[in-house]
C-alpha cells in the first residue's frame, strides 16, 4: 500500500535532480522556512536539508499529515521528537561513512605530525623540526561501531595500529571482541587517543566525560567526528589548555564554537568547523539513497534506514536499530 504519495524537497535543485520521481509520487519544493505554500496541496514526506536542518525542525509540525521523514545526514537527533511518533523517520546511515572515516584519520595524523603546527610556522617562515609521535604503534580506543566506525577501522589497519573497539553492549561481531561504554573510563587508561564517531542520545551525552578524560595517558589526542556534545566540553577544554590532552574536533559542543572560546587560541587543539561529511563523495551517495528511498515509497514498500517505524510497520530490526555513529 503506498502510503506516501507528496514528498517536498529543501530546495529545486534536489528536486531536479531526482526527477522524474518514480510514478505515483509528486515532488514539490518547501524550504521549511515558515509554513508550507498552499499550492503544495498535503505533504505525505520530508526530506530535510542538509545544512542546519536542526533550525527548521520546528517547522515539521505545519505539516497536517506527515507520515515520513528522511535526513541527509546520519545522525537524526532532535528529528524523531520533531516528526512526532506518528511519523517514519530514515536517516543517511552510509552516506558519510567514508568521508567522515577519512576526515578523522586526516585529523589524527594531522595533530600527532604537527602538521597543524607546520602550517602556523610557515606563516611566519619559522623553520622548527621536532620528532613527533607517529600513528604507527599507537593504541587507538574507537566509540562507535557501525558504519563510520567500521569505515574508520578499516583506514588505521594499515597504520600498524592496535585497535579497541567499544560500542553499547559487550559481544562479539564478525570483527571480533566489542567493549561495553561502561568500561570506557577503565579503558581509556591504555590508550593513546580516543575517537568518537558517536550519534547523541541519551546514552551516549558526555558519555566521554572528566572521568574518563582523566583517566587518558598524559599526551593523549582526543578526537570527535560524531556529535559534539558525546564529550564535555569544559572538561575537555580544561585538560587541553592545561596542555595534558590533545584534540581534533570537527564538532563541538556548543557549535559553532563562540568566538573567544579558549579551544580556539590553544596549540593543543585543531578544529575542522563540522566538514566530516561534507566532501565530494556526499553527492553521488545522496542521490543514490534518495533515489532508493522515494522508489520504495512509490512501491509502498519500507524505506531503508528507519530509525522510527511510524506507519512502516513491517520495518526489519535492521532498519529500525538505532544506526551507529554519526556524521554531518
Amino acid at each position: 500500500m503506498q502510503l506516501i504519495r507528496t514528498v517536498s524537497f529543501p530546495e529545486p535543485q534536489l528536486l531536479a535532480d531526482l526527477s522524474p520521481l518514480p510514478e505515483g509520487l509528486r515532488g514539490v519544493v518547501w524550504d521549511m522556512q515558515g509554513e508550507p505554500d498552499a499550492a503544495h496541496g498535503s505533504i505525505d514526506g520530508v526530506i530535510l536539508p542538509y545544512i542546519n536542518a536542526g533550525a527548521v525542525l520546528g517547522n515539521l509540525d505545519k505539516v497536517q499529515d506527515l507520515k515520513f521523514v528522511q535526513t541527509q545526514s546520519t545522525g537524526f537527533d532532535g528529528v524523531r521528537e520533531a516528526a512526532g511518533p506518528g511519523a517514519a523517520v530514515a536517516n543517511a546511515s552510509g552516506v558519510h561513512a567514508a568521508a567522515t572515516a577519512e576526515l578523522a584519520v586526516g585529523l589524527i595524523l594531522a595533530k600527532l605530525r604537527g602538521i597543524d603546527q607546520a602550517v602556523r610556522d610557515q606563516a611566519t617562515e619559522n623553520w622548527a623540526p621536532q620528532r613527533r609521535q607517529s600513528l604507527a604503534d599507537r593504541r587507538v580506543l574507537l566509540l562507535g561501531i557501525g558504519g563510520i566506525g567500521q569505515e574508520l577501522a578499516r583506514r588505521l589497519e594499515p597504520f600498524e595500529v592496535t585497535v579497541t573497539r567499544v560500542g553499547s553492549t559487550e559481544r562479539t561481531d564478525e570483527h571480533g571482541q566489542v567493549h561495553s561504554s561502561a568500561q570506557l573510563e577503565t579503558l581509556a587508561r591504555d590508550h593513546d587517543i580516543l575517537v568518537s564517531v558517536l550519534p547523541l542520545n541519551d546514552n551516549t551525552h558526555h558519555l566521554v566525560n572528566e572521568q574518563v578524560l582523566a583517566a587518558l595517558p598524559d599526551g593523549a589526542l582526543v578526537v570527535n567526528v560524531g556529535r559534539g556534545p558525546v564529550i564535555d566540553t569544559d572538561a575537555l577544554t580544561a585538560e587541553v589548555v592545561s596542555g595534558r590532552l590533545q584534540c581534533a574536533l570537527d564538532v563541538v559542543d556548543p557549535e559553532p564554537l563562540p568566538k573567544g572560546h579558549p579551544l580556539w587560541s590553544t596549540d593543543n587543539a585543531l578544529i575542522t568547523p563540522h566538514v566530516g561529511g561534507n566532501a565530494s563523495a556526499f553527492e553521488p551517495r545522496i542521490l543514490k539513497l534518495l533515489k532508493r528511498q522515494l522508489e520504495a515509497l512509490a512501491a509502498g514498500e519500507t524505506p531503508a534506514n528507519l530509525v522510527q517505524q511510524g506507519p512502516f510497520q513491517q520495518a526489519s530490526s535492521q532498519q529500525v536499530s538505532s544506526p551507529q555513529g554519526a556524521s554531518a
